[in-house]
């Protein structure tokens, strides 16, 4: 079907194309009737914008969108970076680009990539936060320059960041609290593994599904929290140490991505089928976990999808005005072993297996 185009709205209207672009835009000189009956005709035709044409129109330069996200923990961001990137990719005619430069993980060159992006001619930064306690006058210094600071995965509380997008870490906690319950019997007691409580984050997750379990348990409780510093091997270290100390462990949430270490470090012990687990996320080495019933349940914070709404919201409030939502809340999925292959992150992954890709 054929675009239509303001060219189409004035003949059809018997204006001109600058009536039907002031009524479109909501720009005066022009009667209420006629704006009445351009916007009419504009929704009946269903017309869209051409952002791109518009943008030659304006005499636009490229829109530069500055990355700084960490390379680890990889199954995570990865995910994320794909959803930013690919995004860019779809508004490329638009005059988008993407500048990606990641740091190697949380606390590692942080801040230098971020000042080095402010130096950069960008028109909007999308970046993770850390738990760097500069971040907020970093942040603050950005808006400062008119930059705009979109915050993925994670969020700064007290910024004057212009949104974030990410899934609401008490509800995270909750929901992984209330599948934990349904899976463990009265008077369970409980692990919790978390990356770094100083993260809000992770500290959120922690203090959420200790309060949750405990209404939604019959007399269980949280009776140890393990931080492994997104550190598979500590991670491994410490599960392993856990479960040689204490003699009964009903069950375990894993309030990050890292849950493979704990996975290993319940299987050489011998005890993956006693400890149920609730874990975070989902990626392709998880599956035989699942398949084996180690990994019973898994909160799913859609990264992906992080990032592409990340790259959505700034295009659309440079393109077309609209304010950013003071926070942008994604609702966590539940992956179950029956759902498992549905999921973006094994069912990509299948296809270029099939495809022979790399």
């Amino acid at each position: 079907m054929k675009r239509i185009s303001i060219k189409d709205i004035a003949r059809l209207a018997n204006v001109s194309r600058g009536t039907v672009d002031r009524a479109l835009h909501q720009r005066g000189n022009i009667s209420e009737q006629t704006r009445n009956l351009i916007m009419r005709i504009a929704a009946e035709k269903n017309y869209k914008p051409n952002p791109a044409a518009r943008m030659l129109v304006m005499g636009r330069a490229p829109v530069s969108i500055g990355v700084c996200i960490p390379k680890e923990i990889r199954l995570f961001f990865d995910q994320v970076r794909d959803g930013i990137m690919e995004g860019a990719h779809r508004f490329e005619s638009m005059g988008i680009k993407a500048n990606y430069s990641p740091f190697e993980r949380y606390g590692q060159g942080e801040h230098e990539r971020l000042k080095e992006m402010l130096g950069s001619k960008i028109k909007a930064l999308i970046m993770a936060p850390g738990v760097d306690p500069s971040l907020s006058a970093l942040i603050g210094e950005a808006e400062e320059k008119k930059i705009h600071v979109v915050c993925v995965a994670g969020d700064v509380e007290g910024s004057v960041r212009s949104t974030a997008v990410c899934s609401d870490p008490e509800l995270n906690g909750r929901c992984a609290a209330e599948l934990m319950a349904k899976f463990v019997r009265p008077g369970a007691r409980i692990v919790i593994f978390t990356g770094m409580l100083v993260h809000p984050v992770h500290s959120k997750e922690v203090s959420s599904f200790t309060e949750a379990f405990e209404q939604f348990a019959d007399g269980g409780k949280v009776i140890e929290v393990i931080e492994n510093h997104e550190s598979e091997e500590e991670a491994f270290q410490k599960c392993s140490a856990l479960l040689k100390r204490v003699r009964r462990i009903d069950g375990m949430y894993i309030s990050t991505v890292n849950c493979l270490p704990v996975c290993t470090a319940l299987n050489a012990a011998g005890r993956a089928e006693k400890v149920k687990l609730v874990t975070t996320d989902v990626f392709p080495e998880m599956v035989p976990w699942f398949e084996r019933g180690t990994i019973l349940a898994s909160v799913y914070q859609r990264p992906y999808m992080q990032g592409q709404t990340a790259i959505s919201l700034v295009v659309d409030h440079v393109f077309s005005g609209r304010p950013f939502p003071p926070t942008c809340y994604l609702n966590p999925l539940i992956v179950l072993r029956s759902n498992l292959r549905m999921f973006r992150e094994i069912s990509h992954q299948k296809t270029r297996k099939e495809l022979n890709l790399n």
